[in-house]
């Protein structure tokens, strides 16, 4: 190992040793090369929106809405990514690290079990965290161990990767993020599963089953998937996919639990390619049974994308919501002070216009009406600790969205 003037002449004087620093410089250079491999990237999401009409208390009770954006310009979040993917080597390691700040880090839910508090609203989340290995079994199994983003579900919690700025009622009944372990097989170029297991389908860090109703330290969320992909000899529905999963265990860490029961969410979309250049579909259907509870949860959604030009691009999303009985996820009764906004039925049809005008940056315009199919006034109003009702049937949207992804 050669070492620069300076070097020799601290050595010379017995300052240093020239072993000290050939070790020093040789874990240096192992840093390096570790961390070569590390990419930094992640996104900056904006927003500004006008719900119409006088009051809104009383909103469509979607996942990362609410009153809190209402009529007003929004920071919604900061992601901020460090990861080192996979590479093609058989025992090949990686990690990734998804970091949120802002709003909707406080709506994401992943505090940590262990918080003195956690119910404290501190604009950062933990997204996901997990190290992803590969063994050489078959064509390969990957590994998550850590913290990571539900296996099932149309919808991303990441909005940018969506077709539209709202989230469906779809997406905010499906779990979101578990603590365990993930195993993702690929068959063939047709077919592909994951199968795992968590502590509990909710999304808080290193939560635990076991507590006030007596489960036992050994309960745990078992979760299961399968994508099938259609082949290039199907012609145009060449790259369409049928995906159908299952997750089953604690609904929720029960010291900040909306049920203290076992749940079984069920999930089956598509996507579909269309002989119409530009344009696909979906559909996407999701089941929520909370287990000694009687009632229904359950949504199903159809979706159409037209990408008219390289920068233009058309998103239509309709969806009916089913929510009854004892384990309503959304709704109560009016009759008693509730902070819940949604009716046991509703219909819900979500236009959103995209058009990429500078690099890195995706701009959407978007139009949403939810319709409330229990005859009541369910929308609206000043607050949501009255018996009242709101003041509206309907509920319209018009919201801008810009995101910076670097």
């Amino acid at each position: 190992m050669k070492f620069n003037k300076w070097t020799l002449g601290l050595a010379a004087t017995g300052l240093v040793t020239l072993g000290a620093v050939a070790r020093a410089e040789e874990k240096a250079s192992t840093v390096m090369t570790a961390l070569s491999s590390t990419t930094l990237s992640g996104y900056v999401d904006t927003s500004a929106q006008w719900n119409l009409g006088t009051g809104n208390a009383r909103l469509p009770d979607y996942k990362f809405g609410g009153p809190s954006k209402a009529d007003g310009f929004n920071l919604n979040v900061v992601q901020i990514r460090l990861e080192k993917p996979l590479d093609e080597g058989e025992w090949a390691a990686g990690y990734r690290v998804d970091l949120w700040a802002g709003p909707d880090a406080n709506v994401l839910g992943t505090q940590s079990s262990a918080s003195t508090d956690s119910h404290i609203s501190a604009d950062f989340a933990v997204r996901q965290a997990y190290v992803a290995l590969r063994m050489p079994f078959g064509n390969g199994i990957d590994w998550k161990i850590g913290v990571f983003d539900s296996i099932i579900g149309y919808e991303s919690v990441e909005s940018g990767n969506n077709p539209n700025y709202t989230r469906s009622f779809g997406h905010s009944i499906e779990p979101q993020t578990h603590t365990g372990i993930l195993a993702s097989y690929r068959f063939s170029d047709m077919i592909s599963a994951s199968a795992g297991v968590a502590n509990t389908k909710g999304p808080s860090i290193n939560s635990r089953a076991f507590g006030e109703d007596g489960k036992a330290e050994s309960s745990k969320t078992y979760m299961a998937s399968i994508a099938l992909t259609a082949p290039e000899s199907l012609g145009f529905l060449s790259g369409s996919t049928l995906y159908a999963g299952i997750v089953n265990g604690l609904e929720e860490n029960e010291a900040r639990a909306d049920y203290d029961n076992n749940a079984i969410s069920y999930y089956v979309g598509a996507t579909i390619a269309t002989p119409v250049t530009g344009l696909r579909l979906g559909a996407s259907w999701d089941y929520l049974d909370v287990h000694d509870l009687h009632g229904e949860t359950w949504s199903v959604a159809g979706y159409a994308s037209y990408q008219a030009t390289e920068k233009l691009a058309f998103h239509l999303r309709g969806e009916y919501l089913r929510d009854r009985g004892e384990q309503k996820f959304f709704t109560t009764d009016f009759t008693s002070a509730t902070s819940s906004t949604n009716p046991d039925r509703a219909l819900a049809v979500t236009a959103t216009a995209q058009y990429d005008l500078w690099k890195n940056v995706l701009t959407r315009l978007e139009f949403r009406w939810d319709h409330s199919l229990s005859g009541r006034k369910t929308w609206g109003g000043t607050t949501v600790d009255t018996e009242s009702e709101g003041g509206r049937i309907n509920e319209f949207l018009l919201a801008a969205n810009v995101i910076y992804k670097f």
